[in-house]
């Protein structure tokens, strides 16, 4: 972004888009409604600034569900995750992937990376995916970022979050 604006970046872009997203839901994790936002494509995973809500303490953006146009807020400890699905999938060192493999794996640009197991995902949802577990929580894993494994300097291949919390 030339300005680091991608707010107004989106509505340069996208025309009619602050009417089409405009009034959805600010909820909790419970799905309690805590108020209204300025639409869901204007929000990031770990957003605290620029909410436009008080709470009596800090909250983030810890969910996005662009279909029902509503934005998640919670704690700082509710963006901790220790799972996602990765799809989307470019191998690079391997042409497959042993079941439970060892990697590092970075879900940001100046991620330090976490220690993971990774598994293919033979789900029906997705035909190029990866399972992966994390062996800590990691914070703000986010649907649509990069995903990138490692093994010591060696990119194994990467991807893009599909989503957090395996079910």
């Amino acid at each position: 972004m030339p300005d680091n604006d991608y707010r107004g970046f989106l509505k340069r872009r996208v025309d009619g888009l602050e009417e089409r997203v405009a009034g959805g839901n600010f909820i909790d994790k419970n799905g309690k409604i805590l108020g209204q936002h300025k639409g869901y494509p204007f929000y990031t995973i770990g957003q605290r600034k620029g909410l436009d809500i008080a709470m009596g303490r800090p909250v983030f953006v810890t969910k996005i569900d662009p279909d029902n146009n509503t934005v998640m807020l919670g704690d700082e400890e509710d963006l901790e995750q220790n799972e996602m699905i990765v799809g989307k999938l470019n191998l690079i060192k391997y042409d497959s992937i042993t079941p439970g493999m060892e990697a590092v794996t970075k879900i940001r640009y100046k991620d330090k990376g976490a220690l993971s197991n990774i598994y293919p995902d033979t789900s029906a949802q997705l035909s190029s995916a990866m399972k992966v577990r994390f062996y800590e929580h990691v914070k703000g894993i986010a649907p649509g970022q990069s995903a990138v494994f490692y093994e010591g300097d060696d990119v194994i291949g990467g991807g893009i979050i599909q989503r957090g919390e395996l079910v």
